[in-house]
C-alpha cells in the first residue's frame, strides 16, 4: 500500500503540475487535428512542418527546427514521409554544403493549400469551446515557449 502522505503529494501534482496538464491538452489537441487531416493523408505534425516550410525561399532544417521546438534530427526523420509523398524536397543549402534546405514541392503547396481551410474550421471549433480568453491562452504559452 502507498504511503498516504506521499498519495497526496500525487494527486497535488496530478491537479496542479502545468507540464501534465498542457501535455494532456497537446495530446488531445493533436488528435483531434489527427482526424481532421486524416482524408487528406497528413497528421498534425506534418500539417505544421508544411506551414514551418512555407516561406518565400526554402528554410534550413535548423531555421524549421526553431519555429517548432524541435531538434534538427526529429524534424529530418519527420520530413522523410512528406518526401516520400512528394510534398517536400530536401536539398543541400548552397550557402553552406554541410547543411539541408526544405522546400514544398508544387504538391506541396497544394497539399497545404487544401489542409489549410480543414485547419481553420477544426480550430474554429477547439477556440469556441474553450473557457476565457484564447488570446490570453495564447500569450501565457508563447511566455513560456
Amino acid at each position: 500500500m502507498s504511503n498516504p502522505a506521499a498519495f497526496a503529494t500525487t494527486l497535488h501534482i496530478r491537479d496542479h503540475c502545468l507540464c501534465l496538464h498542457a501535455q494532456r491538452a497537446a495530446r488531445t489537441l493533436s488528435r483531434r487535428f489527427d482526424e481532421a487531416f486524416r482524408p487528406l493523408g497528413i497528421t498534425s505534425g506534418q500539417f505544421s512542418l508544411l506551414n514551418a516550410m512555407n516561406r518565400p525561399a526554402p528554410p534550413t532544417i535548423g531555421a524549421i527546427a526553431q519555429v517548432l521546438a524541435m531538434d534538427r534530427s526529429t524534424v529530418t526523420a519527420n520530413l522523410k514521409p512528406l518526401e516520400r509523398i512528394g510534398a517536400v524536397a530536401v536539398t543541400v543549402d548552397p550557402e553552406d554544403r554541410r547543411g539541408r534546405r526544405a522546400a514544398l514541392t508544387d504538391a506541396g503547396r497544394d497539399l497545404l493549400a487544401r489542409a489549410t481551410p480543414v485547419w481553420i474550421e477544426e480550430h474554429g471549433r477547439v477556440e469556441a469551446e474553450l473557457p476565457g480568453d484564447a488570446e490570453a491562452l495564447r500569450a501565457g504559452l508563447r511566455g513560456v515557449a
